[in-house]
Parts: C-alpha cells; structure tokens; sequence
C-alpha cells in the first residue's frame, strides 16, 4: 500500500520538476540571444542568432515531458528596436498521464494537449540619455 502512494507522489513531483528545468534553461537561451543580438552588427534578427538560441537549447533533453516536438520545433523570435532587442523563446511539453487533466485545467496548452511554455528577455543595448548616431559622435569628437 505505500509502495503505490510513494509512486504516485513521485509521479506528481516529476512533472514540476521537468517543466521548471526547462523554464530555466529558456529564459537563460533568451537572455543570453538577447545580449547577442544587441551586439550583433548585421544579423541581428538572422539566422546566427537563432542558431545560437538554438544551441543553447540543446541542453533541454529530447524527451516529451521536457520538450516535445524534438530540436527543431522551438520558436525564437528576435525583435531589434532602436534601442532595446526582444527575445521570445516558446515551446511545449508533454504532460505525464496522471497529470495531462490538471495540466489542462491549470496551464497554458496547445491544440495537442502540450503544457505551453514561454520565455522572454530584453536588453537595452543604447541607453535612451544617449543622443545621436555613431556618425553623430564621430562628428563631434573625432575633429
């Protein structure tokens, strides 16, 4: 009788576990893409920058209760501003069997059934006191 109890609390600690390891691991690949881009000269809403996302996300495992869907099925979309660069990483997972209700009820979740995850990060690579261009400094200072 308490082997099954035990089970099933393990069971119920698992899910949270994989979803919060996973949460984590995409709000540092947005922030650390977001740091990037900002720096990036040319691309930064290129492919390069998306690679880099990606490659950070490959420490997620590849089984459904961390992520589903497999490498390739993350989304990364990179907004460069004037002043400021947006990352939003989203992906889903797979909730266990026991939990695939409670996840319903209580989470975000796609048309399959997926537990809905989603990160987001912003950097502001140009402070807004700093006026002008590049070519505005050079201008001034550079003479």
């Amino acid at each position: 009788m308490l082997l099954p109890a035990f089970l099933t609390l393990l069971l119920l600690a698992l899910q949270p576990v994989c979803l919060l390891y996973t949460q984590a691991v995409m709000e540092s690949a947005a922030a650390e893409t977001a740091r990037v881009a900002a720096l990036a000269e040319g691309d930064a809403d290129g492919e390069a920058c998306r690679a880099f996302a990606l490659r950070r996300l490959a420490a997620v495992p590849d089984l459904g209760i961390f992520h589903a869907g497999g490498p390739l099925s993350w989304e990364v979309e990179i907004e460069v501003g004037e002043r400021e660069v947006g990352v939003r990483v989203a992906g889903a997972a797979e909730p266990l069997p026991v939990l695939g209700a409670f996840a319903a009820a209580f989470a975000a979740h796609d048309a399959q059934g997926n537990v809905a995850l989603e990160a987001r990060a912003s950097y502001a690579y140009r402070p807004a006191w700093v006026e002008g261009g590049y070519d505005d400094w050079v201008a001034q200072w550079g003479s």
